[in-house]
Order: C-alpha cells, then structure tokens, then sequence
C-alpha cells in the first residue's frame, strides 16, 4: 500500500510538470523597421548615405539597424547603446544586402526569445538585364536577452519552400539554448545561393 502511495505520488508530481510544459504557449507577434516606424539616429551620412535607426520591438526591446556601404547589421537591446555591443551588431555579410521591414517576434507566453527577419544578399554573379546584381532570399533566427543577441540559424529562401517554418521550428529549439561565444551558426534545411553568399 505505501509502495502504491508513491507511485501515485510520483505520477502526480510527473503529470504537474507535464501539464506545466503544455502550458506554455509558443506564438508570433510582428512589429515594423520602416523608417517611418523608427527614430533615425542623425543625419545620412554625406560621404556614403549611411544611417542608424532604432525601432520599436516588444517586452521594452529595440530593433538597431545600422546600414553603411548598402549592407546592413541588425540587433536588439533594451536601447541603442546595449544593442550595438551585442555580437548581432557584429555581423556584416561581404555582399550588399538589406532587411525586409517585418520583424517576427517568437514568444513563450507572450515573452520573446527569439526574432526571425527575412534578408536580401546581392548576388553579383546574377546581374539582370541593368546590370544590377540580383538578390537571394535568406531568413536568420537571432537569440534574444537574457543573454547575448546573436545570429542563430539561417536558412536559404529559395532552396527551402517552407522556409518560414524552418525558421520557427530552429527559433523554438535552439534559440533559447545557443551559447553566441562557443556554438556555430546552424545553416537550416537545404543550403542554397543565398548561404553560400553570407558564407564566403
């Protein structure tokens, strides 16, 4: 009898924390990086165009896009000074490129922990019929405080038509837990033109 106590003690305890983790709720909210949501920082540079610009996020985040040479960094902070020296506002990738002005926000419980963003990599190889290099597609999955803000996972826009999912399903597995200073950025699904771009 005092065995079946505990068992059904166990059980309980077991079910507790199950019913626990279904409780969580994973969801998306959106927010915008169009200039026109957004504080710019300064004047356009005259030498070259470049400019700063701090949008509003979600939880008390802000979304830092800095854009110099027509490539752009990305990052998150609680302000613009935190978000610069976070290793997101150190990745620049070697061709031109730009961000849509869609931020996913993934959230548990209404918390967010991760920000997936769709970029735009010029292909110099591909040129149209200008002479303007072509962009590829490339959704990456950026882990969120507490902790650093860094690149996660990317994953190709083309090679991969359901991309947007990919990009969840790495946000939800693997954002929270990435370590920015020891674990390697996660290429998600197929590689395509646009991974080998960011990549050289």
């Amino acid at each position: 009898m005092k065995r079946l106590r505990c068992v059904l003690a166990a059980a309980a305890l077991l079910g507790t924390g199950l019913d626990q983790a279904s409780a969580q709720t994973i969801g998306s909210s959106y927010t915008s990086t169009a200039p026109r949501h957004c504080r710019m920082i300064g004047k356009p540079s005259e030498l070259d165009g470049s400019t700063t610009r701090v949008c509003p996020g979600k939880s008390g985040l802000v979304v830092l896009i800095a854009e110099d040479d027509l490539r752009e960094v990305v990052s998150v902070g609680r302000n613009r000074l935190a978000a610069a020296k976070e290793p997101a506002a150190e990745v620049w990738f070697g061709p031109f490129n730009s961000t849509e002005n869609t931020v996913e926000w993934r959230e548990v419980n209404g918390k967010p922990f991760a920000i997936i963003q769709r970029w735009h990599i010029a292909d110099g190889a591909d040129l149209d019929k200008d002479g303007r290099p072509n962009t590829k597609a490339m959704l990456a999955v950026t882990r969120l405080p507490p902790g650093p803000v860094c690149h996660v996972a990317y994953i190709d826009g083309k090679a991969n038509p359901n991309a947007n999912e990919l990009a969840r399903k790495a946000a939800d597995e693997l954002a929270r837990d990435f370590k920015c200073d020891k674990d390697e950025v996660k290429v998600i699904g197929q590689s395509g033109r646009a991974i080998e771009l960011v990549r050289r």
